[in-house]
Formats: C-alpha cells, sequence, structure tokens
C-alpha cells in the first residue's frame, strides 16, 4: 500500500499578554469532535500561509491580529474525512498575536473558547507534537523575565 504525503494545513497559536506580563493563549472545541484545538485550515487560493491562520483565527474564534510570516513549528495528526477515510495532515503553526476580539464571527456558538495559559492549553489538546510546540511557546515567553533577571538571581526574585 502506497503511503500519499501529508495534506498541508495552517494554524494560528492566537496569544495575548496579560498586564504583568503573562501570556495566554486561545483554545477552542472543535465542531465534529469537542477536542480541544487551534484555529486551522485549509490552504487558500491568493492567500500566504500566515494570512490564512490570520483567517482561519477571525472565522473560528473572532480574534484579530497579524500572525508571523515565519512558521512557529508544524505538528501532524489524522484527519477524519466526511466518507469515513483518516488521512495524514501536517499542519504550519503561526502565532499570532491578538489585537481585538469581536463579538459575530462565522463559527460563534459552534465551539467553546477560552483563554488559557500554554500549559495548560497543552494539557488540553491531544496531539503530542502540538502538546510540544503549546510548551515551547510557554518557555518561550518566560525568556525575556529571564533575560533580564541580573546574574546571580533566578527569574523569579528578578520579576516579583
Amino acid at each position: 500500500m502506497v503511503q500519499r504525503p501529508p495534506r498541508q494545513q495552517y494554524a494560528a497559536l492566537c496569544y495575548r499578554t496579560k498586564k504583568r506580563g503573562e501570556a495566554e493563549v486561545l483554545v477552542a472545541t472543535s465542531r465534529d469532535t469537542g477536542r480541544w484545538v487551534i484555529p486551522k485550515g485549509w490552504p487558500m487560493e491568493h492567500k500566504k500561509a500566515h494570512q490564512v491562520a490570520e483567517q482561519e483565527a477571525f472565522e473560528e474564534v473572532g480574534v484579530k491580529g497579524k500572525a508571523e510570516k515565519a512558521a512557529f513549528g508544524y505538528y501532524h495528526y489524522r484527519k477524519g474525512l466526511d466518507n469515513g477515510i483518516k488521512v495524514p495532515v501536517r499542519v504550519q503553526v503561526h502565532l499570532l498575536k491578538v489585537d481585538d476580539c469581536v463579538k459575530d464571527f462565522k463559527e460563534k456558538g459552534v465551539r467553546r473558547i477560552e483563554w488559557v495559559s500554554a500549559e495548560e492549553a497543552a494539557n488540553r489538546v491531544n496531539e503530542p507534537e502540538l502538546k510540544i510546540l503549546l510548551l515551547q511557546f510557554a518557555e518561550t515567553m518566560r525568556k525575556p523575565v529571564q533575560d533580564l533577571a541580573p546574574a546571580g538571581t533566578s527569574p523569579m526574585t528578578a520579576a516579583g
């Protein structure tokens, strides 16, 4: 049996920073199974990968912002199609700093959405590689605090 290459999707890891500098990410339930996911979708004609991520974030969870052009990372999963076949999918993830949340959007009422810590998001999602990306994001967001800490002090002491 010949294995086809994975299909491609683009996703937005939507985040915001709270007043104390802590990052939160937006997770949503999928329309079909109710599992926790991040907004993602198939390629769109005349749109670059990061633009697809922006549009999916707006349609699925009602957020606006600029996605980074460079991919933050990738994860894989198996997508169940309407005909019952499961196909491998490679998801290219772009960080998207949220500037605004809108009240009305295409999939409002179809999904549950929650702002949580990246660690909590990692606990909720099923895909192992997405869990890793969320934990890497959490680590990335902590780095500026560590970089600002004077030598010989812990980041908690310096930030506290």
